[in-house]
């Protein structure tokens, strides 16, 4: 069994903190005092699309890592 490097799985930890960040914000707009507003609609309409495009920026973080770990 591979050990990980501590040092690339902290690189992941601020993608982590922005998922986060943005499911407690998504719940936080969606009270009823938002509701009438058009651009806190688009927000939460696209925030599956930046949740997605986050989780790719971390892919290709492991993909780098575990490449530089099999070149050394």
């Amino acid at each position: 069994m591979k050990k990980h490097s501590n040092k690339k799985e902290l690189m992941m930890l601020p993608l982590l903190f922005i998922s986060i960040l943005l499911c407690v914000g998504g719940h936080f707009i969606l009270q009823p005092n938002y509701q009438d507003s058009h651009i806190i609609e688009y927000s939460l309409a696209a925030l599956p699309f930046v949740m997605f495009a986050v989780v790719i920026v971390a892919i290709k973080m492991a993909f780098k890592a575990e490449e530089k770990e099999q070149d050394q």
